[in-house]
């Protein structure tokens, strides 16, 4: 590509009449993100502002990067990131920027906000290794309370379908009343009109799993009011997977609205095989006109709490109901057999991951369990002379915890079929981490530190399960347009100027689940709103992360 574009942005005119630009990011090999064959050029950027694509030949900048032999790209999206806490501890967002990951998309059912006084308290007592002030109610109001603490990364967020819950019903497994369920809504508009993206939901967790499907729809046509979209983490991922894809498209054609699946999965040995069906049940919904969309992580294993191996109803009034009942003789022997079921009224990570060897303890609130971290609940067990069902309980109970555990469930060949899908994107389901301090109390999953990598490096330079110019697309351009986000996912004049430079051949990711603290590997320059976070693979320790509003944003 041989020519040169401007754009009418503010210049400095050099001494000698040639145009200088803040910086020039020469002799790349252009990713611009929509798929296409990538071409040799140059990017300059103004400001936070990408102001020319093409030869810029001898024209001057402040600052010239050389990226010959690199590829230059958008910068990624995580669709899915729990770096709502992580991010407070440290703004760097350091395991995620060395990704290229340039947004944090937060609210897989439970997000920061609308917050009660009660929600407020039990946050602030629920805080495990990192300690803050909850010093917002809204969820806006946490956004922008962050962009001004200070973070690399962009943020953005959906309202937590359990948040709004929580706030108006309470914790208990009930239906919302007709009056409750106004006020539901009138929660959700004022955090699409505050910035929100959507409507969150994590349907196999109380209180989330309590609302019925007319309650969900209800809350995604007050989002689907301002454009918004719903994403959720589905009722079910194993036994009733089908049935909850139903739902989930049920959902987007009565709220007229984008749908999203979290983490794109069929969980558990005995449903491997119902891939095939879920991939045509949504093929013929977006045939059908629906916009149905799935993002997904790299791995065959996910992490939630050891709480997972119960039923719901132990949840019945919250966390604080489940640990008394856990305490009751009579209660703990109905959940040991309830644990050893193939449960088809909730899903069941223990059963689903085939035995106590694969189920994985990451973390813990109390300095007298963390000498359990890494270890798996039948390692546990042994050490301790009790069931694996028996510890699980004891665990959760002297923890006062949910237990940060990981659950193998997925098997690899589903994982490359997924990542192959032109509908499919991504997102870590983790936090953003730093190599230092409070982070190495817990094991992260290695998603948090490879989940983009492993895209790039593994799949697509290794396996070759999609070319780099489809998996660019798919990391940037794909996500930025189900979020309807304007001037991003996108290598364009006029875009914020969110750009990668990395080694395609250096992509590599090193976090294990026995020694996940490891940074990928390959990602050079990183610059978020034309300001560099990451220069030469270091990170720079700028701040310039924005909160990114929703389409229903309204200034106030």
């Amino acid at each position: 590509m041989k020519y040169l574009i401007f754009l009418l942005f503010p210049f400095i005119q050099h001494k000698d009449n040639k145009l200088q630009y803040d910086i020039i990011i020469r002799n790349g090999m252009i990713y611009d993100g929509n798929g296409g064959k990538p071409f040799k050029g140059d990017i300059a950027i103004n400001a936070d502002t990408i102001a020319a694509i093409g030869n810029l030949g001898d024209v001057q900048a402040i600052e010239t990067i050389d990226a010959k032999g690199m590829a230059v790209a958008p910068g990624f999206i995580n669709m899915l990131s729990w770096a709502n806490e992580s991010l407070i501890e440290n703004g760097r967002s350091q395991s995620d920027i060395r990704q290229g990951v340039t947004l944090e998309v937060m609210g897989e059912g439970s997000s920061m906000g609308p917050l009660n006084t009660k929600m407020k308290n039990e946050m602030q007592l629920g805080q495990t290794d990192i300690h803050y002030k909850v010093a917002w109610n809204t969820l806006g109001e946490y956004l922008d309370w962050l962009e001004k603490k200070g973070v690399s990364c962009n943020i953005a967020s959906f309202i937590g379908a359990g948040t709004v819950r929580t706030y108006v019903v309470g914790e208990d497994d009930r239906a919302a009343t007709p009056v409750e369920l106004e006020r539901m809504r009138l929660l959700v508009k004022q955090a699409m009109e505050e910035g929100a993206m959507g409507v969150g939901s994590s349907l196999i967790y109380p209180p989330d799993f309590f609302a019925s499907t007319e309650e969900l729809t209800a809350l995604c046509k007050e989002a689907s009011n301002y454009g918004g979209s719903y994403i959720s983490h589905m009722r079910s991922e194993g036994n009733n997977l089908y049935k909850a894809v139903d739902e989930l498209i049920t959902i987007a054609k009565e709220a007229n609205i984008h749908a999203e699946i979290y983490h794109l999965k069929a969980a558990g040995k005995d449903n491997w095989k119902k891939m095939d069906s879920v991939i045509k049940k949504v093929n013929k919904a977006r045939a059908d006109g629906l916009n149905i969309t799935a993002d997904m992580y790299t791995y065959t294993a996910g992490a939630t709490g050891l709480t997972a191996s119960f039923p719901p109803s132990l949840q019945d009034g919250g966390f604080g109901k489940l640990w008394q009942r856990l305490q009751d003789k009579a209660i703990r022997a109905d959940m040991k057999k309830a644990m050893n079921t193939n449960a088809t009224g909730w899903e069941n990570l223990y059963y689903g991951a085939g035995s106590a060897a694969k189920v994985l303890l990451l973390g813990f609130k109390q300095d007298s369990l963390k000498k359990y971290t890494g270890k798996t609940l039948a390692e546990v067990a042994r050490i301790r002379g009790t069931s694996p069902e028996e510890t699980a309980m004891d665990l959760i109970v002297q923890d006062s915890t949910r237990v940060g555990t990981a659950y193998f469930l997925m098997n690899e060949e589903n994982v490359k079929k997924q990542i192959a899908l032109p509908w499919v994107s991504f997102g870590s389901d983790e936090g953003s981490y730093t190599t230092a301090g409070v982070f190495l109390k817990s094991n992260a999953h290695p998603r948090a530190y490879g989940n983009f990598t492993r895209v790039i490096g593994k799949y697509s330079r290794d396996e070759h399960v999609l070319t780099l110019e489809k998996a660019i697309y798919k990391l940037a351009k794909l996500p930025a347009t189900n979020l309807k986000l304007q001037k991003r996912g996108e290598l364009k004049v006029g875009n914020y100027a969110d750009v990668l430079v990395f080694d395609a051949a250096k992509m590599n990711d090193y976090s294990t689940y026995d020694k996940p603290h490891q940074y990928s590997t390959g990602m050079i320059q990183v610059f978020v709103n034309g300001i560099q976070v990451l220069k030469n693979g270091a990170h720079t320790g700028a701040m310039p992360g924005r909160f990114i509003k929703g389409p229903g944003y309204k200034k106030l």
